[in-house]
């Protein structure tokens, strides 16, 4: 008997905190059997995430003759699992607007339930309460393992009632939410009847790998993130271009990449703040840290969040956080430890940035400590590979 994950996407170049809590659950000694529905499309950046990709087993990427055979197959073999998983089929598709999808769930499921059978996995887990959870839901209903799900936002928020949440925490062994706003929302998308399946555990980082230290004389902030609506960076350039005549040397730092990229970049070359703010693209973890290290703060303006792990990989270096009070943030941050304000505001977004660069170094230091002891109070990695380390042996 062994535990496995399930994941919609994997790895990513966003999905580290994926990672590390894989790692440390077998640090724990709970072997991980990694499966996925579908590769990433992109490159990855990170040493560590090549690894796993040649450790994940695609349920989807190059199986499409695979998948109708396993269907074919459980439908001869299971007929009651089958017409379970099917009847439960009708119910999602209803959040779905359609057969198309989760008919490739029903496949993807029958296709799992085997593999799971063959390599004795007996729970899965699965991160984020969307379509690989889906398809854990309806594996079981075939017979196969018990499963599990973490939820994080703001995704799974957009459009929660297509998600039937109901359903899946009704057949779940147990549900995560990695913060209390997580678990609220679950409640609410839910189901009140729900909440002892529900057991708050936040994703943690492995802080030997994050030494802190003073935060240096630099005028430099960073941001990582995809680059999205909902992360607000299109803000930045007219938010800090004031500030450029009486800060000299005042830059942002752009990791990351994606869809507004283009959007983010007009808008910089129409400031005339090509030497103030700079898209760097993805980089590895490594190269995330040093720059942190490097920076004043951290500048993260989102509209929608779960609880950036980002913002904890700041704080455990030590640098104060500049975001917004939204979904899970305040949870962690606050003024004792950076700057927190309204999502949507370029004005509060430029008075954050101005009352950082002001600040003293006595001022930063303490906010970075502060910073640093509840990122090690609350967010070790430890101690959600512990939490989970129980909630998973009781199912094996």
């Amino acid at each position: 008997m062994s535990l496995g994950y399930l994941l919609n996407t994997y790895p990513v170049t966003s999905g580290t905190f994926i990672r590390r809590e894989i790692r440390a659950v077998e640090a724990l000694g709970l072997p991980v059997t990694r499966y996925a529905v579908r590769r990433w499309d992109q490159t990855l950046v990170e040493p560590t995430d090549l690894e796993e990709q040649e450790a994940t087993h695609y349920l989807l990427s190059g199986n499409a003759k695979g998948l109708g055979a396993a269907l074919a197959a459980e439908s001869a073999r299971n007929p009651k699992g089958v017409a379970a998983a099917s009847r439960m089929l009708g119910e999602i598709a209803k959040g779905t607007g359609g057969f198309v999808r989760p008919s490739a769930y029903l496949a993807e499921a029958a296709y799992l339930r085997q593999r799971t059978a063959r390599e004795g996995v007996t729970h899965l887990h699965c991160h984020f309460g969307t379509n690989a959870t889906a398809v854990a839901l309806l594996c079981r209903l075939m017979g196969g393992p018990s499963y599990s799900f973490t939820v994080h936002g703001p995704d799974e928020w957009t459009d929660p009632e297509s998600f039937r949440f109901d359903l899946k925490l009704e057949h779940a062994a147990f549900a995560i939410a990695i913060s209390h706003y997580a678990k609220m929302q679950l409640m609410r998308w839910g189901g009140m009847q729900h909440r002892d399946k529900v057991h708050v555990a936040r994703c943690g980082l492995q802080l030997s790998d994050f030494a802190p230290s003073p935060v240096p004389d630099s005028r430099e902030f960073v941001c990582v993130g995809r680059l999205c609506p909902q992360k607000g960076q299109t803000l930045i350039p007219e938010a800090i271009e004031p500030l450029v005549a009486d800060h000299p040397g005042l830059r942002v730092t752009l990791i990351g990449d994606g869809d507004t990229r283009p959007e983010i970049e007009a808008e910089v070359a129409r400031r005339g703040l090509e030497d103030n703010v700079k898209l760097v693209g993805w980089q590895s973890g490594a190269e995330v840290r040093a720059r942190l290290a490097a920076a004043r703060a951290l500048l993260l303006p989102s509209f929608a969040e779960g609880l950036p792990i980002v913002i904890m990989e700041a704080m455990a270096l030590g640098r104060p956080a500049l975001s917004t009070y939204i979904a899970g943030i305040p949870e962690l941050l606050d003024e004792e430890c950076g700057w927190i304000f309204p999502a949507g505001s370029v004005e509060h977004i430029r008075g954050a940035v101005r009352s950082c660069l002001e600040s003293d170094a006595d001022t930063l230091t303490a906010k970075g400590e502060e910073g640093r002891r509840r990122v090690e109070e609350s967010h070790d990695i430890r101690q959600l590979a512990q939490t989970l380390e129980g909630l998973f042996k009781a199912q094996l």
